[in-house]
């Protein structure tokens, strides 16, 4: 059997195996950016879905819009109006997590060859998207303030016929920065003069626990190039499978017909109760009641690595999401430690970082995950870490 050429750019990921690692009770798991499932609303979604789960709302389990339920439209377009982003419901797609977005976002505008920029390191998610396309790959130096608009600007006057830009500009998988106020309005303006769209991926952005709130790309694009994509995963529930993409027209109508020919629609049951909790429940409620669970998490694992890491290890300290990201000495191996060290002898596992970076891998570095990690296992999973590290 002879499969498509782009199966050879498919390839099992990191990701599958965290989450193969994550089931494992035994394993204390950093690895998937998973929410703390103590914050589910639990009763409040099977209030919803046991309404919904009646024969007078048979049509919960019919067929509906490929673009989305209306009503769930209007509601999380007046959500991203109160965050300064001019849209109606006629702009929202509602999309299965913005992961699908990432990826009918690559079919609308990837042909093979064609050059995709990143920040350097980026989301290992997003590079699993957008491979099977077979793209080509410029990388972009980041720091504390985000993607470095300087080094945008000299990669995209190298690489003029760049289709689309890929950024998290809050709290970034896999590093926890976020993109500064005077580089967003630059990345901006970058892309009008070079053409060129942006892919403005926010799953993080509600969960901030420290620093100014800063506009979206999408509320600063004067010329219609950013495409915006939200998630309910980690501020609702991940299992709703459930996001957002707005952007203008006809960016939104080549991306429903892509999405139509892709799964149809989102499901109809869970759209229905997204809709029915948003009516009901406050949803800002509960992130202002998640945040400072997240905070403490955070603080909890940066005071742990302060007091348990050696010298040489450096991490950031990120104002919100679920991550932050290590930095080990030059010619440090971190996939070769996790799986000689950590796994073996303390049944710990991070993400080794390598896979993170699209070009030129650096093997030196590893994402973890505070979120879903219960107190008393996250200081004796970053103990742990801290602990091998010093015995090398």
């Amino acid at each position: 059997m002879s499969y498509a050429r782009r199966m050879q750019r498919v390839q099992p990921s990191a990701i599958r195996e965290l989450l193969r690692l994550g089931a494992d009770p035994e394993v204390i798991s950093f690895g998937g950016g998973y929410p703390d499932p103590a914050l589910f609303p639990i009763a409040e979604l099977g209030e919803v879905f046991a309404e919904l789960l009646v024969p007078e709302r048979s049509e919960s389990l019919q067929y509906t819009a490929s673009v989305g339920l209306p009503l769930l439209r209007e509601q999380v377009a007046q959500r991203l109006s109160r965050d300064g982003i001019a849209c109606t419901a006629e702009d929202v797609l509602i999309i299965q997590g913005g992961q699908q977005g990432l990826d009918l976002a690559a079919r609308m505008m990837i042909d093979p060859g064609d050059v995709v920029i990143t920040e350097n390191p980026t989301f290992l998610g997003a590079l699993i998207a957008f491979n099977p396309y077979e793209p080509r790959y410029a990388t972009v130096f980041s720091d504390d303030d985000g993607m470095d608009t300087d080094d945008l600007e000299r990669v995209l006057a190298t690489e003029p016929t760049a289709k689309m830009i890929y950024v998290v500009p809050d709290f970034a998988n896999p590093t926890g920065t976020t993109l500064s106020l005077p580089r967003r309005r630059r990345l901006v303006e970058l892309a009008n003069e070079h053409d060129v769209l942006v892919v403005e991926d926010t799953p993080y952005r509600p969960l901030r626990y420290s620093g100014d709130h800063l506009p979206t790309l999408k509320s600063l694009d004067t010329e219609g190039r950013v495409l915006h994509l939200g998630s309910f995963s980690k501020i609702l529930a991940p299992g709703m499978r459930l996001g957002w993409a707005v952007a203008e027209s006809g960016i939104l109508e080549r991306l429903s017909l892509l999405k139509l020919a892709a799964d149809t629609q989102s499901s109809t049951l869970n759209m229905a109760a997204t809709s029915a909790y948003l009516a009901r429940f406050d949803l800002d409620i509960h992130i202002v009641r998640s945040v400072p669970v997240y905070r403490h998490k955070r603080d909890l694992m940066l005071h742990t690595m302060v007091e348990t890491f050696p010298d040489g290890v450096s991490w950031t300290e990120p104002d919100g999401g679920l991550f932050t990201w290590l930095t080990f000495p030059q010619g440090f191996d971190a996939a070769a430690f996790m799986a000689e060290q950590l796994l073996p002898k303390a049944k710990v596992a991070f993400v080794p970082g390598a896979t993170f970076f699209p070009v030129q891998q650096q093997p030196q570095h590893a994402r973890v995950s505070f979120s879903g990690v219960p107190d008393d296992r996250l200081v004796r999973g970053v103990t742990a870490i801290g602990t091998l590290l010093r015995q090398l």
